[in-house]
């Protein structure tokens, strides 16, 4: 198994991140990378870019260093209704969109009906780094809206990596099955923030072995599935 691309990584735009887009897309190309996504964080998160800066990604070339840029965003989860803290004309601008929870509080009724109104949304692809406890959901429901939408899930290498994090490994254990079960896409992603780990998925990789977790379902093992995804996003082919 070789994961071709790194759909979620920040840049020094993002205050508490410190390498630059050249930088990463040089490690994506020793890493043996096809793809990679900019990933800032939106308004919401204190020390995010301007929003000027999500806008302008097409200054940036489509082909760094052989690896293909896809312009995205880290979008922050801002109620428990779906809610986003961009607008639409920045999701439609946008090649590829995570949607993460970092705020707030809600019932496991109301994250699990904010987790599936997210994926209802054409505009976003992953739902990312879902392990917070502190936002509990029901993961069969939001696995299987995952699938009825042609969405994915996150798996999150960095909050692995740090072997205190035992119960995250536990919960992602238990994401593997649950979206092998429902047949839903499953999208292993560093959430790099420094260079020297974008591309690296090796923590993941054993997770992914001990769960036999099929390979068809991991979203960014096929170039195809990755580019499929962002065509349907905006109806629009990127690649060509």
């Amino acid at each position: 198994m070789k994961l071709i691309a790194d759909l979620h990584t920040h840049t020094l735009a993002s205050a508490h991140a410190y390498s630059t887009v050249t930088e990463n897309s040089v490690q994506a190309e020793k890493a043996g990378l096809k793809m990679m996504a900019l990933t800032d964080h939106a308004p919401y998160m204190e020390d995010s870019p301007h929003i000027w800066h999500h806008h302008n990604q097409q200054a940036i070339p489509r082909m760094l260093n052989n690896v293909y840029i896809l312009r995205g965003i880290e979008a922050d989860i801002i109620d428990n209704n779906g809610g986003l803290d961009i607008d639409e004309d920045l999701e439609k601008k946008l090649d590829w969109i995570v949607a993460s929870y970092h705020w707030g509080d809600g019932t496991r009724s109301e994250i699990t009906n904010s987790y599936i109104k997210l994926l209802e949304n054409p505009h976003v692809c992953c739902l990312g780094h879902t392990d917070n406890p502190h936002f509990d959901y029901d993961m069969k429901e939001v696995c299987k809206a995952c699938h009825n939408y042609q969405k994915a899930m996150e798996l999150n290498v960095a909050r692995i990596r740090d072997a205190r994090r035992i119960e995250t490994i536990g919960f992602y254990k238990r994401m593997l099955t649950v979206c092998a079960e429902e047949e839903a896409f499953v999208v292993v992603n560093t959430d790099s923030h420094f260079w020297n780990t974008v591309g690296d998925f090796e923590p993941a990789y054993k997770i992914i072995s001990e769960v036999g977790f099929p390979e068809k379902l991991l979203l960014n093992a096929d170039a195809e599935n990755v580019k499929q995804l962002v065509i349907r996003k905006n109806g629009v082919d990127v690649f060509a």
